[in-house]
């Protein structure tokens, strides 16, 4: 005897309303990205607010806490699905940040690098661990010193959305964003020391033996090993690279999109081994773009920008779903929570750069200083070092206060540190008389005097609108400057080559009357493979 299935009619068919978890959050996500997307360019280009703010609101708002359309816990463990979820946006953010940066930075700046990464890093910790024991009395210093590790590292997916955008270009010198991207990509790697020296220093009873396998295993086989490793899988990513551009053996797409084939087989091949994947993402993006091989050729491409949008709208709406308000309340009914963060925020990070700039080369002044030390946020690299840290602590009796309280005070350090951060440009063109330049661009960008002018590129046969041009002509450059000076806040619409097709990019008028377009690589990347 056979069952018929119910389609929600008594024959057997008709429409059912399918209201499951999975249709319910592609709806909500959707829409999400969607509006987002409507207004973009209002959010980030005139209201200077990040979209990793207005993803975790949006995350709280659908969540548990307030509509309750979104509900992690009936997805599964919710553990189980951020641990690997952070780790690969983290790793494919920090593979980017390496890309980005310039041919051997890392190299070149080594000393500023290595003062953000061991003295204010390892002050950051010991402060942040300080703070935690004082205002939460029922856990040891040694256990403050686990939570202090999760909340250490600074955050590279909110550190590029710091440093990224027209106003970090027009007004933090290239320097100081290159630094603050730099420090992000390295010291999320060398998270791993902090938070297993203080594991180890609670669960081995000989602190010599603890500290010995801590130096043997961290320091040699994650943080070593994770260096060369990431150096010749980028060195080599890179040569495989320039041979298939020879030969012509790789298209346009599949170059354009190499960077993610190279996250995915780091973050895999490093968690195979058991090796620092983070650190070995960012290593292996820097070689993989030596001597800027990969950076110019990609960088009038959209491609990067657009999948680091999505992920970022992803994992921060998911952080927003899944806060650990409960758990928040447990620990702390009243304003010891508050305290804690506000402190961590204040004091982890901030005056001890004030403090030594002077001794940090790319932190050349004390405004520097200032911009550095406050712009240190705390995030998804926390979250992700969170989830490292439970599992050591779950099932142990001994302590069951620690397990109990890394999940709120790392989650609300991340929540505090996405609002502020997120906001404190906007705060500061409020709150701040800007000068008459600033207030030039500002009126720009909230006022447009003029629409956008389509300007037409000789083609190689046909009309002008037929065709596009490998190189501009000086006709091109005239009408540029003439649209410039017609319209002087209105912005231009260029052509620029693509071997799939014309590329529509947004550029400001005065950005079009004053460029050099013979500079400019338009080329497919067959050329460029030559020209290498």
């Amino acid at each position: 005897m056979s069952v018929q299935p119910n389609y929600g009619s008594s024959y057997g068919l008709g429409p059912e309303l399918d209201l499951s978890d999975f249709n319910t959050v592609l709806t909500i996500l959707g829409a999400f990205i969607g509006v987002l997307g409507l207004i973009s360019y209002v959010v980030k280009e005139r209201l200077y607010i990040s979209d990793s703010l207005v993803a975790t609101l949006l995350g709280i708002a659908f969540g548990p806490v307030a509509a309750n359309f979104v509900r992690p816990a009936s997805y599964g463990n919710e553990d189980r699905i951020t641990l690997p979820f952070t780790r690969l946006v983290i790793g494919i953010q920090l593979v980017l940040a390496g890309i980005q940066l310039p041919s051997m930075y890392i190299i070149k700046q080594w000393k500023s690098i290595l003062m953000l990464i061991i003295p204010i890093m390892t002050i950051k910790w010991v402060v942040s661990a300080l703070v935690i024991r004082l205002v939460f009395p029922t856990l040891s210093y040694l256990e403050s010193l686990v939570i202090g590790a999760c909340i250490t590292p600074t955050d590279p997916i909110l550190a590029n959305a710091i440093v990224k955008g027209r106003y970090a270009e027009k007004y933090v010198p290239e320097h100081l964003r290159d630094i603050i991207s730099a420090e992000a990509g390295v010291n999320d790697g060398f998270g791993y020391p902090f938070l297993f020296l203080a594991v180890a220093l609670l669960k081995v009873e000989s602190r010599g033996a603890a500290i010995a396998d801590w130096f043997v295993h961290v320091w040699l086989y994650e943080i070593l090993l994770s260096v060369i490793y990431g150096v010749a899988v980028g060195l080599v990513a890179r040569k495989l690279l320039q041979l298939s551009l020879h030969h012509k053996w790789v298209d346009q797409e599949f170059f354009l999109a190499y960077f993610l084939s190279l996250s995915l087989f780091v973050l895999g091949t490093c968690g195979l081994i058991g090796t620092d994947d983070l650190l070995a993402a960012f290593i292996a993006g820097n070689a993989f773009s030596y001597l800027d091989f990969y950076r110019d050729q990609t960088s009038d491409d959209s491609l990067q920008t657009t999948l680091d949008t999505l992920l970022n709208l992803s994992i921060f709406f998911w952080i927003g779903a899944t806060m650990p308000w409960e758990a928040m309340k447990t620990i702390d009914p009243g304003w010891r929570l508050v305290v804690a963060v506000l402190a961590i925020l204040v004091f982890g990070r901030l005056p001890w750069i004030l403090a030594m700039w002077k001794f940090i080369p790319e932190v050349r002044s004390w405004k520097d200083s200032l911009f550095a030390g406050w712009f240190g946020p705390v995030g998804v690299g926390a979250i992700f070092y969170a989830q490292i840290a439970l599992p050591y602590f779950a099932d142990d009796t001994s302590y069951i206060a620690l397990y109990q309280h890394i999940k709120p005070i790392v989650y609300a350090t991340a929540l505090a540190s996405i609002t502020v951060h997120g906001i404190t440009v906007p705060v500061m063109r409020l709150g701040v008389k800007a000068p008459a330049g600033f207030m030039s661009l500002t009126k720009s960008f909230t006022r447009w005097t003029a629409p956008p002018v389509m300007l037409p590129v000789a083609g190689p046969s046909g009309p002008p609108s037929a065709a596009v041009s490998r190189r501009p002509s000086l006709d091109l450059v005239e009408v540029r400057r003439q649209a410039a000076l017609s319209h002087p806040t209105a912005s231009d619409v260029v052509q620029t080559r693509s071997p799939g097709g014309p590329t529509i990019k947004f550029v400001s008028a005065h950005e079009a009357a004053t460029m050099s377009t013979f500079g400019r690589r338009h080329s497919q990347p067959h050329d460029a493979a030559e020209e290498v």
